[in-house]
């Protein structure tokens, strides 16, 4: 019994003991390269540039896949991704070549590890023999002897049909002693080449797992390439594990393609975990070199040798920084080959084309085309061509003359962007170029900036301006010496003598306004200032020095006349009362514009502008804002009246309020909490109808005045102030009943007046006369000059005579 419960003890104890090792296989992560060792199995004892050996498995226990790797051989180079590949090359004479690799971890750690690229044919076994524990850099390194082994095949081993081989693809196991996690494990890149020849699809590669010794495994891929776009360019015997490219392949189109291979027991499911597989398009040199422009350039007739004029460029669409990229120039052909056939260089490695040779003339050769080649394989592979057209410019070997050694000018003063002169100037070099168009620059003769020269639109032309205003009275004569050259330096080594000519500028004096000084005059004065008091005097000099002419005064513009000023001294005194309260006056300043002139034929005036700040005295007293209230005379509410003053704060509240005459018995009147409005109340119930109340309100100096407040009392009470009754409605009625009587009398005035005019007017009978042919032609005349009215009073008795 005992035996037996040491055994379940037993037991239990390891089984726990492997669960404790693998929950910490599972969470412990130690940042570090895969192994302690790294071996690259390679099948040639050349090794060119470009080549991938395979990959360097590195982890600093985060997500990241990219990191910063170095090497102590500059033969060899790790990619950020991990890619170890052929830097220089590489002969192993010895069958094997060491080195080592340094990364670093998340926490800036340096970590070493030891390489070595192997060549089985002549070399075994070496990496038994590294020496571990050594330091490098100052840094130590660890060892396990625990190392990763990864074969490199030929890259045309599929194209001979005698070698059958191709690489194995074992799922990978993790060993005990690593304590590494499956994922960490990295497998070796496959490398097909580009547009590989022979019969597809072609076997690359084979897949195994150990777990095929004991059942029947099936082998699959998924991934881009297999069973997503492009589908179907690689597939997989499911029985076998052979790996097929199915056509031939393109990098410049996709440099390297990524599936997982899978494993599944026959009847059971998975067998192995999936397997992450990179397949690398490796470079052929199927793509020439191009250029991408046309070359166009100037060279100047006396360029110095060894100076650049171009440099070309060609574009490689292989595979970057590898053999089949690697672009050589070299020129070709030189068309005309004179003087000499190596009139220009080019640079193989960079495209810099150089002039070698002497004689460039444009007269002579004014254009040279150059054919160009472009060869990859460092200029031994395809060539591309291109023409580079170089134009003979003129060169600056003749300087601009003046065609007038000196200029004579004379100029206003106080005239500025005025012109003084133009100059003109000849030039022997190409028209319309930079070595023939002329710029100017005045030498001496201005210090103080008063001049400016700049070229005409002829580009053969300076013209001279005045830059600021001169003034006579400080100089009456400038001497100016003017220089000319061209856009471009003269030619190198070649004795030019600079062009100049002298400017004489004569100033021609003007009669110049007085200047105030200073502009703006401050005065301050209280606006109370009486009449005839000085303000202030302002004055101004003139100018014109020389002509001693007398100065004089006037006011310009003053808006509220409130001054006067003395024309020949310029003193200004008060007209008129100022008021600081007056519109005229903005934010306690009055303005004034003040004008001096001179005595000149033709006077000149200046103004000069004069602000006096009013200072504000006691001289308006407050009133009351509302002028008209509404009231009732039952339970009246209270009437807030606002009190204004003209004056300043200083002058203004806090004010006082008392009623005057009658108003004591109906009203009350009392200043709020503020001193700034009036409560007002109705104290004893007035019949409706208009009221006037008298308040004398005074400011906090006692400077009082009355003011009157109509009060329209209504029959009504509390708040609401509706007039109604006979008080309101009677002047409407008075209105009616006036008007009504006034239309009556009008009625009985007119019935009257007809009636009088109906007793006076004659029946129809009355109105027919006979009389005598024989009558005298006076009575005639007298009836024809009668003006015939039957409604004419005065017609009718005549007639009737």
């Amino acid at each position: 019994m005992g035996i037996a419960w040491f055994a379940v003890f037993g037991t239990l104890l390891i089984f726990l003991k492997v669960s404790a090792l693998q929950i910490a296989e599972r969470s412990t992560c130690v940042p570090g390269f895969e192994s302690d060792l790294l071996i690259f199995r390679v099948s040639w004892q050349h090794l060119r540039p470009g080549m991938r050996l395979g990959r360097v498995g590195f982890t600093d226990c985060t997500d990241r896949r990219i990191f910063l790797f170095s090497t102590d051989d500059s033969h060899f180079d790790v990619k950020a991704d991990g890619v170890l590949m052929v830097n220089r090359e590489v002969v192993l004479h010895k069958g094997h070549q060491t080195f080592f690799i340094h990364s670093w971890d998340s926490q800036g750690h340096k970590i070493t590890i030891p390489v070595s690229v192997v060549n089985p044919e002549h070399h075994h076994g070496h990496h038994h023999g590294h020496q571990c524990g050594k330091h490098h850099d100052g840094d130590h390194i660890n060892y396990n002897n625990q190392h990763h082994s990864t074969e490199v095949k030929s890259a045309n081993h599929t194209e001979n049909a005698t070698d059958p081989q191709v690489p194995v693809l074992q799922f990978p196991k993790s060993g005990g002693e690593l304590r590494r996690r499956k994922r960490d494990w990295v497998i070796p890149p496959l490398n097909v080449p580009e547009n590989q020849r022979g019969n597809y699809p072609l076997k690359v590669a084979q897949a195994r797992s150990t777990e095929d010794r004991t059942r029947k495994l099936f082998y699959s891929i998924t991934g881009p390439g297999a069973d997503l776009p492009p589908v179907g360019l690689f597939t997989m015997d499911r029985k076998t594990g052979n790996l097929y490219v199915t056509q031939t392949l393109d990098r410049e189109e996709t440099p390297s393609y990524m599936f997982e291979i899978h494993a599944v027991a026959d009847g059971a499911g998975q067998a192995e975990d999936p397997m992450e597989i990179i397949v690398n398009v490796i470079d052929r040199n199927d793509n020439k070199p191009y250029f991408t422009k046309e070359y166009n350039v100037n060279v100047a007739e006396a360029t110095a040798i060894g100076t650049e004029v171009v440099r070309v460029e060609a574009k490689d669409d292989d595979e970057p920084d590898s053999y089949n990229s690697d672009v050589r120039y070299r020129i070709l052909n030189q068309n005309p080959p004179l003087p000499t056939d190596n009139m220009f260089e080019i640079n193989p490695v960079t495209g810099s084309i150089r002039v070698t040779g002497k004689g460039l003339d444009r007269e002579k050769y004014p254009q040279y085309t150059l054919t160009v080649q472009a060869a990859d394989l460092a200029g031994e592979g395809l060539t591309g061509q291109t023409q580079v057209i170089l134009t003979v410019t003129d060169s600056n070997d003749n300087a601009p003359i003046f065609t007038q050694k000196s200029y004579n000018a004379r100029v206003d003063e106080n005239k500025k962007d005025v012109v003084v002169v133009r100059m003109i100037v000849t030039d022997e070099d190409e028209p319309q170029t930079p070595a023939w168009n002329a710029k100017f620059k005045i030498v001496s003769g201005d210090p103080g900036g008063l001049f400016t020269v700049k070229t005409g639109t002829n580009k053969q032309e300076g013209i001279l301006s005045t830059a600021n205003e001169l003034d006579f009275e400080r100089a009456r004569k400038h001497t100016l010496l003017v220089s000319v050259e061209n856009e471009i330096p003269f030619t190198p080594g070649l004795s030019v003598v600079t062009s100049t000519a002298t400017v004489l500028v004569n100033v021609k004096d003007v009669n110049e306004a007085p200047v105030f000084d200073p502009k703006e005059k401050f005065a301050t004065k209280s606006e109370d200032l009486a009449v005839d008091e000085v303000v202030v005097q302002y004055t101004a000099s003139d100018p014109d020095t020389a002509c001693k002419q007398k100065v004089m005064y006037k006011i310009m513009n003053d808006p509220a006349g409130w001054l006067n000023v003395d024309k020949d001294t310029g003193l200004i005194k008060v007209r008129r009362l100022m008021d600081r309260e007056a519109p005229f006056v903005t934010n306690n300043r009055y303005i004034a514009t003040i004008g001096a002139y001179d005595d000149d034929a033709v006077p000149a005036t200046g103004t000069g502008t004069l602000i006096i700040q009013l200072e504000d005295v006691n001289d308006n007293a407050p009133i009351i804002e509302q002028r008209e209230i509404k009231v009732c005379n039952k339970d009246p509410a209270p009437q807030l009246l606002s009190v204004t003053d003209k004056d300043g704060p200083k002058h203004g509240p806090p004010y006082s309020v008392s009623l005057q005459g009658m108003s004591k018995t109906h009203w009350t009147a009392r200043m709020n909490d503020s001193r700034t409005g009036i409560i007002l109340n109705l104290a004893t119930e007035l019949p409706s109808g208009d009221d006037s109340v008298i308040m004398r309100v005074a400011d906090k100096y006692g400077l009082e005045q009355d003011s009157i407040i109509k009060a329209e009392v209504c029959d009504c009470r509390g708040e609401e102030t509706t007039c109604f009754g006979h008080a309101s409605n009677m002047p409407l009625i008075r209105g009616i009943l006036g008007g009504s009587l006034l239309l009556v009398l009008v009625l009985v005035v007119l019935f009257v007046s007809l009636r009088k005019e109906e007793q006076k007017e004659p029946t129809s009978k009355d109105n027919i006369f006979y009389y005598n042919r024989e009558q005298s032609r006076e009575d005639d005349q007298n009836l024809k000059a009668a003006d015939v009215d039957c409604s004419g009073e005065q017609d009718y008795e005549h007639l009737r005579e």
